[in-house]
């Protein structure tokens, strides 16, 4: 597929203070895209996007304004009470206080990366195609991030088929001496990039495969701003590439 995103020609300009919106945002077309592949229900309103899943995939909440209204706030509670499985919600604006659901929170930053150049990655990385590369990326990212309501393993249920057919996703697969090593997933959403997804499987940990998939995906990115949430270990390869610390983004989920 070709990746929807704003021409070169008229490329975007963001400042630093703009960058926890248009991480709200690009999470909010990634998951909306995900959950239009899994059929799950996709619920927009003004302060938020809600995917309702299944028992396994659970909910998924992107908070998208950092002024709920009371309504918003009451309805997306009951989304989380009535919730068939697990639950998560990223609030990358740190405002919106989900405690009286139970909910256990946690911040990483929103970084930023303004256009430039992207140097060649180490390893291959291609762009996923084939369904037995989406399987063998949705693996990396199940083991790699320990997602436990995703086993045992089904083919498809992370990353639908029809995942790498919706407008602005790609998945990338990095190879290790011809064996899959790690796995990212880039979002272009009005002319803004995003990662999601970057992991390694565990066997290749430690061998520059992160890296790779990052410069990989990077590599149709390099003319676009790019956002990504960064974990705490994350966080040094990010800067490495270029990206700097915007804000901290609250991270909700379910006990």
């Amino acid at each position: 597929m070709t990746t929807r995103s704003t021409s070169v020609d008229q490329p975007v300009s963001i400042a630093l203070a703009e960058a926890p919106m248009r991480q709200a945002r690009n999470s909010a077309a990634l998951w909306t895209a995900t959950g239009r592949s899994r059929g799950h229900e996709v619920i927009r309103r003004r302060g938020f996007v809600a995917v309702d899943g299944d028992v396994r995939a659970g909910l998924r909440i992107l908070i998208q304004e950092p002024d709920l209204d009371p309504g918003e706030l009451a309805e997306l509670s009951e989304l989380v009470r009535r919730a068939a499985g697990p639950v998560n919600a990223e609030d990358p604006f740190g405002s919106t206080d989900l405690s009286h659901l139970g909910m256990r929170s946690w911040q990483m930053p929103v970084m930023l990366r303004r256009p430039g150049p992207v140097d060649a990655p180490a390893l291959d990385v291609i762009r996923v195609r084939r369904p037995e590369d989406l399987q063998a990326a949705e693996r990396i990212v199940i083991e790699g991030f320990e997602l436990a309501g995703f086993q045992p393993y089904r083919p498809g249920e992370l990353f639908p088929g029809a995942l790498i057919e919706q407008p602005g996703v790609d998945v990338f697969l990095a190879t290790h001496e011809g064996v899959p090593a790690g796995a990212g997933v880039s979002v272009v959403d009005d002319g803004v990039g995003s990662h999601y997804w970057v992991g390694t499987s565990p066997a290749f940990r430690s061998r520059g495969v992160g890296r790779a998939v990052m410069l990989g995906s990077l590599a149709h990115l390099a003319d676009l701003p790019v956002t990504l949430t960064a974990s705490k270990l994350g966080r040094p390869l990010y800067e490495s590439l270029g990206y700097t610390v915007a804000a901290p983004s609250t991270w909700w989920a379910s006990q």
